[in-house]
């Protein structure tokens, strides 16, 4: 029986995108209004009071929009954000928290209200329990910004997100794709792995994404591996053991004299308490001293007078010059007055 479903249809065509999403208008609500009030709230530093009471108008006229209310309290240090019966968009509360957990994270009010727009999302890493050294942790969160901010730029323009890098957290807004490559770049750059190697990677799939004869194969041969070059990180043993071939002995090796019959040997077992004090004290004192002339004889070398040899020798070459040129002096005299005889 010839099947029916597979028939002609004009209106489908090659130039319509059917993974764009449509946006929701208050005619696709059929329900209406909502049951029930949903509302979210987020602390915010108090640093950022000054900057939100001033780009709060900008703030409440974005989410007017889509029919939800906002409230900056100044005094609890928090902003909250609640679904009105205008709210259409049942999404929509849930874009608005996102708006007020980036506004509480440093992200400029113009960049932040974005996220209201479909198809951009934001994810906020927590980066600084992935270190647990301080030093460590400033230079590798260093890393992500790069000289004068170059690394992070390379990865926005890369990912497509927006990145921002604040305190313990890096917060991160754009498309889906480009948020999980950026958390994956910025967990591994808190793991030593340096962003370089991820954008060089990045920039090879950018390429290969515009050859239409690569689309349904593998790109491993194409992308960079690279291996790691860390020494081995294998304790070695305080007291390393002699594992050299010994000549076999049935018999065990004799038993370690104890604390007590080290003390029987010596005789200090046998001394009193104040005894033992004593020469506990006569010990230390003998050290003592040995310590201290040890040190006497390096200080005295300090002062010790250098040798005067080389000094010698010099003044001798110049006494002998001396006496060459008092001698040529005399030869010339002598010449001289030959000359004038004659």
């Amino acid at each position: 029986m010839p099947s029916t479903h597979k028939k002609e249809k004009p209106w489908d065509t090659d130039d319509i995108d059917k993974w764009k999403i449509e946006a929701f208008t208050p005619a696709d609500n059929a329900g209406g209004t909502f049951t029930e009030e949903s509302s979210f709230a987020t602390l915010f530093p108090k640093y950022r009071e000054v900057y939100l009471r001033e780009a709060w108008p900008l703030i409440t006229r974005s989410l007017e929009k889509f029919g939800i209310a906002c409230t900056l309290d100044l005094v609890e240090g928090s902003m909250t954000v609640k679904t009105t019966r205008k709210t259409f968009d049942p999404a929509a509360i849930l874009n608005a928290r996102d708006l007020i957990k980036l506004l509480a994270r440093s992200v400029p009010a113009p960049q932040a209200v974005k996220i209201l727009e479909d198809g951009v999302a934001c994810d906020i890493i927590k980066i600084r329990n992935l270190v647990r050294n301080k030093e460590r942790f400033v230079k590798r969160r260093q890393r992500i910004l790069g000289p004068n901010g170059s690394t992070l730029k390379a990865l926005e323009l890369l990912t497509e997100c927006y990145l921002l890098v604040q305190g313990n957290t890096v917060a991160a807004m754009g498309p889906y794709k480009g948020l999980k490559e950026v958390r994956r770049i910025i967990e591994d750059c808190m793991a030593n792995i340096h962003p370089i190697y991820h954008i060089k990677e990045l920039m090879i799939k950018r390429e290969l994404a515009k050859d239409p004869e690569l689309a349904g194969e593998s790109w491993d041969r194409f992308l960079p591996h690279f291996k790691k070059r860390n020494l081995s990180k294998r304790r070695v043993p305080l007291k390393v053991t002699d594992k050299s071939k010994k000549v076999y002995t049935p018999f065990p090796p004799p038993q370690e004299k104890s604390k007590v019959d080290l003390q029987i040997e010596s005789g200090e077992y046998f001394l009193g308490k104040q005894a033992r004090e004593r020469a506990l004290n006569e010990e230390r004192l003998e050290k003592q001293r040995e310590k201290k002339a040890e040190k006497l004889k390096e200080r005295e070398k300090e002062f010790a007078a250098p040798k005067e040899d080389g000094e010698k020798k010099k003044k001798r070459k110049r006494d002998k010059g001396r006496e060459d040129e008092v001698k040529k002096d005399k030869k010339k005299k002598l010449k001289e007055v030959e000359v004038e005889e004659d």
